[in-house]
């Protein structure tokens, strides 16, 4: 089977833009949205989504979010804008029910993928957005062609087009690691879950 390259499919996409859509960004947290919203602020009207709810303990995604804030008010753009949701974290711990043993990077986080994309995607649409996406594909430890495939199925079952993304391409991850230098973001050393802490 023939790998998609899904950072040709958006650079294809925006350099053929002739004005700036609405996007709904999902964010994990600052750092990783620093390099991806320096890639897109020419060419969308970004509002960033923290939804998160698989992040442990409370403490540690108030943290992060703070951090998000932190980085979009200093970046300081006229189209660039912050969407917050409910914590959740109840709703997250039953959609990853019965998978808890299982490794980092398999079956849980495709189910955690999937619960935050799916709130973004039903923003996106009852919000008229023309686009959504995620910052997730930025780290070479989130698997880009799961996330782009649950993006896909998405916007068939939404009125809004998913963002084909592989943000890790073309240094994305070591320039958004440069970035939150810059910025002086805090940069956790687990994914988020304590599942994923557990792991480490």
């Amino acid at each position: 089977m023939e790998k998609v390259n899904y950072d040709l499919i958006l650079e294809n996409l925006v350099n053929n833009l002739d004005y700036q859509p609405k996007l709904l960004l999902h964010s994990c947290c600052g750092p990783c949205s620093s390099y991806v919203i320096t890639y897109l602020k020419d060419y969308f009207d970004i509002t960033i989504l923290y939804y998160n709810p698989n992040i442990e303990p409370k403490e540690e995604y108030e943290k992060r979010k703070k951090e998000q804030i932190k980085l979009i008010e200093a970046l300081n753009l006229s189209n660039l804008h912050f969407l917050d949701c409910d914590y959740e974290n109840d709703v997250y711990h039953e959609k990853v029910k019965g998978h808890e043993k299982d490794k980092e990077g398999g079956s849980r986080c495709h189910l955690c993928y999937e619960l935050r994309l799916n709130r973004c995607a039903e923003l996106a649409s009852s919000l008229g957005f023309e686009y959504f996406g995620t910052t997730l594909s930025v780290s070479p430890y989130k698997n880009a062609t799961a996330l782009n495939n649950i993006g896909a199925d998405l916007a068939q079952k939404y009125p809004v087009k998913w963002l084909y993304s592989d943000f890790k391409k073309k240094d994305g991850y070591k320039k958004s690691i440069l970035l939150s230098k810059e910025y002086d973001l805090y940069r956790q050393n687990y994914c988020g879950c304590l599942y994923s802490k557990r792991d480490e």
